[in-house]
């Protein structure tokens, strides 16, 4: 293996990048007013490429409304950044969905199980407005998702929709960087990528732009695609959905496998030997830099100096197929970063080989196990609006779950 230290921009061989920020409100209560126009200088304050500005319903009222299907309203700025208008699905009881690339309408109410209020009923669960949104040409994915690593047996309450939308095709990207606990999240990110899902890495802070001091600044957190510098909305959306690129709130990670980017399949006749070429910048130092195959370090490589820079090309064992990520993280908070700990992952480069990937069936069991849990929660709810939405809901869980039990043999 051969290995430089350097301290500079990511070679262009890794991508030619543009960032965004995949979840920013731009007025969400406060005492401000923003606009987009205002929005996007936010942006390139931060040098922010693409904003998605997720209109919401708070307190039940929608600020943004006014804006949706407007466009592009963020180049009236003349700072080169875009603000894109999209929409974040609430629902408390079975997840927050981000909806972007709506073409037609936005989905209205945009809320459900909200107790002691009209819209108390847990239907439309998620897997329906996930095929509203799609029906547009959305694309949908789950937000702010996990604190903690969901425990089926612990856990009081577990209620969240993720892998029954994830089994049925649903979903198309996890904010895997976002106002959660990353390491939690990435745990069952990896899960789903091990049972064969390709749902692509996102990342959105949840900034509140018209506060004064609030979650944020617009781009804490970002997605970083390699669109050959393209910021259209089409260029920015088809690569989210490719997984063409990584997350991160300060690191940047650059990772060839196989000769191929994040996102792409390496193609390999049989076991064997794999090269890799990586690099990271960093304006933080970096406690831990890792290549992760099917959710297994694989290979930890040694920082030096200030722990903010590094190129490394080498080559790894490789006895089934799967897929291989590039992930840089801390153990604990630095001053320096308005996060919980610096952490950046890149998305997995998918590897295909005869016999394919290695069993999964512990993963496919932890999700019987977690939506055993919500079919229970759901089957227990007495607020309905009737006996067909309990059905349609019940029936839509249960099947999910055969997915996953159905997987589980295949392994």
């Amino acid at each position: 293996m051969r290995v430089q230290l350097q301290s500079q921009a990511l070679p262009a061989e890794f991508g030619n990048w543009v960032s965004t920020d995949l979840h920013v409100h731009m007025n969400y209560g406060g005492h401000y007013r923003n606009t987009p126009t205002n929005l996007a200088r936010q942006a390139a304050a931060e040098d922010l490429d693409v904003i998605e500005n997720l209109i919401v319903n708070k307190e039940e009222r929608i600020p943004d409304m006014a804006w949706f299907g407007s466009g592009d309203d963020g180049a009236r700025s003349g700072t080169g950044s875009r603000v894109l208008h999209a929409q974040e699905y609430h629902s408390s009881f079975w997840g927050h969905l981000g909806l972007l690339n709506l073409t037609d309408h936005y989905l209205n109410p945009d809320f459900a199980s909200y107790r002691h209020t009209a819209l108390a009923s847990p239907y439309p669960h998620n897997g329906v407005i996930a095929d509203l949104a799609h029906a547009q040409g959305g694309l949908v994915g789950y937000v702010h998702p996990f604190d903690t690593v969901p425990d089926p047996v612990k856990d009081p309450v577990l209620t969240h929709q993720l892998p029954a939308d994830v089994a049925q095709g649903k979903v198309d990207y996890l904010e895997v960087v976002g106002f959660s606990d990353h390491k939690a999240t990435a745990a069952v990110w990896y899960r789903l990528l091990n049972l064969g899902y390709r749902i692509s890495a996102g990342a959105g802070t949840d900034a509140m732009a018209n506060y004064a001091s609030l979650r944020g600044p617009v781009g804490l957190n970002r997605l970083f695609l390699d669109t050959a510098g393209k910021r259209d909305a089409a260029s920015v959306h088809a690569a989210i959905k490719a997984g063409q690129g990584f997350a991160s709130n300060g690191p940047l990670l650059g990772l060839l496998a196989g000769g191929q980017k994040p996102g792409g399949t390496a193609k390999l006749g049989g076991a064997g030997k794999l090269a890799y070429r990586i690099a990271l910048r960093s304006p933080v130092a970096v406690d831990h830099l890792e290549l992760v195959f099917n959710g297994r370090v694989v290979k930890d490589f040694p920082l030096e100096g200030e722990h903010r820079s590094l190129d490394a090309d080498g080559e790894i064992e490789i006895g089934s197929g799967g897929w291989l990520l590039l992930r840089a993280w801390n153990d604990g908070a630095d001053p320096m970063l308005l996060d919980l700990y610096p952490y950046a992952t890149s998305n997995p480069v998918w590897i295909e080989m005869p016999g394919g990937a290695p069993p999964a069936a512990a993963d496919a069991a932890y999700f019987v196990a977690w939506l055993d849990r919500v079919i229970a929660a759901a089957d227990a709810r007495d607020d309905y609006n009737n006996a067909a939405e309990k059905s349609a809901t019940l029936d839509y869980l249960r099947a999910s779950r055969a997915i996953y039990i159905g997987r589980g043999k295949d392994n």
